[in-house]
């Protein structure tokens, strides 16, 4: 006899799937093309998910399949055989093509029956769907579908609703047929002699309740200059330019501001954090700077205005997600409103997308329309960001149902000690620290030279004592050499952990020459450094790992931005290092890099591990493989 334990609600697996997307649309699927056997799988609009299955028959046997072939980020056609249709013999007379291609509102579905032949071939085409309305934050929570929604047919279309969502689907000329199990499109169909033939059917919705809109207009990027040395840096940043194209997005309110989606499929929506470093990664690619643009303006117009601690905001402050309704993150007790401001770090973020924007060419013009909000996004840091009065930006949830980790490692067990014992707060994180100082001295040359006479000098001296106290408070001895604290605690204690938060502080100018040696060398530790990128933790931590989100796991982003700051400060070596692991990893990925991969060690294992839930694609880490090219190649803008 064995134990069986009780069922909980799962987060679905991804990295097994296949995606194509068009945001805020976006289809999972097998590799075959049929939907229904995981949980992702299904067609979805923003927040909503319209089908959840689809199975195909022809001839009344299921296809064969051969081949996946991505046709990009938006299409894909699923390559299968029909022996059953064969004349003897080895070779395969008829093949079956199922091309899928998202648009902004929907999937187009086409099959394509060929046969070599010399005669006609007559036989039945039959799909069969499954209507769905379920939410997003439903599937990701692992809980089952919503029930299903009642369909109309009509003249070879179907239509249902639910959720604020409103389907139609146009049959394309099948026969609809509507029972319990969902939709039947059935098509006789004759492929003629050395011929072929092709029906499928159009899937579009609209929601009421979307706060954003998908971009129709192709990306703008410039061209790679210098050519990437390395042929799998060249793929990577094909794939990834590719997928961001397909990431972009407008609120609603703010149709003319594109900005990136932070990933897929569960944040198809504008996250702060993500957007600004996506953006930020992208400037020596982001041709006419009309991303780096529309992202400071949509952000700019959401600027915290009043006090409100249900929502986190406050006057100057960036918001950190916008969502169409209440997000409840399962049995968590997280419960987070539409509009919410808990993010510690976006608002000085927000400021070095601006400085970095105008250095790579940002017309004057813009930066002049957005120094109001540079102004109250600099008095949040010295005021409401800066809680205590200690000259270091901390955090706390003052809801009990909010983030209790409010910078880009935002789980709950993200900030711990050595001995895995987790941190207790409010907590002043030691990269926010970093945000904060470059945010206020070049926040004060950009006032200088625009602004009024002298307007940056209050911001260099409130900077001068941030600096001060941070080197008074984070330094941690070591007997292999002082390290930087992940973050101090409520008491003010450094936390001990050794984290890969470090590598975001070089490059600010927060560091002597000397400190920031300490700081490489302890990035491209064997403790650190996977091989196949850096650990979020080190491994000899109590907490670490391999497979924990925050405890252990690579980040590409995240390793980005430390070969980025090793680059700026003179640490060629180190940034190459860190800089191969992630190009080792990209082959295992089809060189569309995941928001995050297993810590484990090159050294023990060929190939890096899906972390299985990963977003993928994801905004910031498509746009990693310009920060690690520009590095790689010591691109610099203009304005430097």
């Amino acid at each position: 006899m064995t134990d069986t334990l009780p069922q909980t609600a799962l987060q679905p697996f991804l990295d097994a799937e296949t995606v194509v997307l068009r945001a805020p649309a976006q289809a999972w699927s097998a590799s075959d093309g049929t939907m229904g056997a995981a949980a992702i799988h299904g067609v979805y609009l923003g927040d909503v998910r319209l089908l959840s299955g689809l199975t195909l028959e022809v001839g009344g046997a299921v296809p064969e399949p051969i081949a996946t072939v991505p046709l990009g980020a938006s299409a894909v056609r699923f390559e299968s055989l029909l022996r059953g249709l064969d004349d003897p013999g080895a070779d395969p007379d008829v093949r079956a093509s199922l091309a899928r291609i998202t648009a902004t509102t929907g999937i187009h579905e086409r099959l394509t029956l060929t046969s070599r032949l010399d005669r006609e071939v007559t036989t039945v085409v039959r799909m069969q769907l499954v209507p769905d309305t379920t939410t997003m934050e439903t599937i990701k929570s692992g809980r089952g579908p919503a029930g299903a929604p009642a369909v109309s047919t009509s003249a070879g279309s179907a239509s249902w609703q639910g959720e604020a969502a409103h389907v139609t689907l146009d049959g394309r000329g099948a026969e609809i047929e509507v029972d319990a199990a969902g939709l039947t499109l059935t098509w006789p169909v004759t492929i003629p002699a050395g011929g072929a033939v092709t029906v499928g059917f159009d899937l579009q919705a609209t929601v009421d309740t979307a706060v954003v809109a998908g971009v129709r207009a192709p990306a703008r990027w410039s061209a790679l200059d210098p050519a990437p040395s390395d042929d799998r840096l060249a793929r990577w940043l094909e794939r990834a330019l590719d997928d961001l194209e397909a990431l972009r997005l407008t609120t609603s309110s703010a149709p003319t501001d594109v900005f990136l989606a932070a990933g897929a499929p569960w944040f198809f929506t504008l996250f702060g954090r993500d957007s600004l470093w996506a953006a930020r990664f992208l400037l020596p690619v982001d041709d006419g700077l009309a991303l780096a643009s529309g992202t400071l303006k949509v952000l700019a117009g959401l600027q915290g205005t009043e006090s409100v601690a249900d929502t986190a905001e406050q006057p100057g402050k960036i918001m950190h997600e916008l969502r169409s309704q209440t997000l409840t993150l399962g049995d968590s007790g997280i419960s987070l409103p539409p509009l919410y401001f808990g993010t510690v770090d976006a608002t000085a973020l927000w400021v070095c997308l601006l400085h970095d924007a105008w250095s790579w060419g940002l017309p004057d013009s813009v930066v002049v329309e957005l120094l109001p909000h540079l102004s109250r996004a600099l008095e949040w840091m010295r005021d409401d960001g800066d809680s205590d009065g200690d000259g270091l930006l901390e955090y706390v949830d003052e809801t009990g149902h909010g983030l209790s980790n409010q910078g880009w490692k935002d789980s709950g067990d993200s900030v711990q000690w050595r001995d895995g014992t987790l941190a207790e707060g409010p907590i002043a994180l030691v990269e926010v620290q970093a945000y904060a100082y470059e945010a206020a001295t070049h926040g004060a040359d950009l006032l200088d030279r625009f602004g009024e006479p002298g307007s940056g000098a209050p911001w260099r001296a409130w900077a001068a004592r941030l600096r001060e106290q941070f080197h008074e408070s984070f330094w941690i001895d070591d007997p292999d050499g002082a390290y930087l604290a992940i973050a101090l605690d409520a008491s003010k204690r450094p936390v001990d952990t050794v984290t890969s938060n470090l590598g975001h502080v070089l490059g600010t100018g927060l560091l002597s020459p000397e400190q920031a040696a300490l700081v490489a060398a302890r990035l491209v530790s064997p403790a650190m450094s996977s091989g196949f990128g850096l650990r979020t933790m080190s491994t000899d931590s109590a907490g670490y790992w391999p497979l924990s989100y925050h405890g252990g796991s690579v980040w590409t982003h995240d390793t980005a931005i430390a070969i980025a700051g090793l680059a700026r400060d003179g640490f060629d070596a180190e940034a190459r290092e860190l800089a191969e692991g992630l190009l080792a990893a990209a082959p295992a990925f089809d060189y569309r890099m995941p928001e995050l991969h297993s810590g484990d060690d090159a050294r023990e294992i060929p190939r890096p591990v899906p972390y299985p839930a990963a977003c993928r694609p994801q905004a910031w880490s498509a746009a990693a493989s310009v920060a690690v090219w520009q590095a790689l190649h010591g691109v610099t803008p203009p304005r430097a």
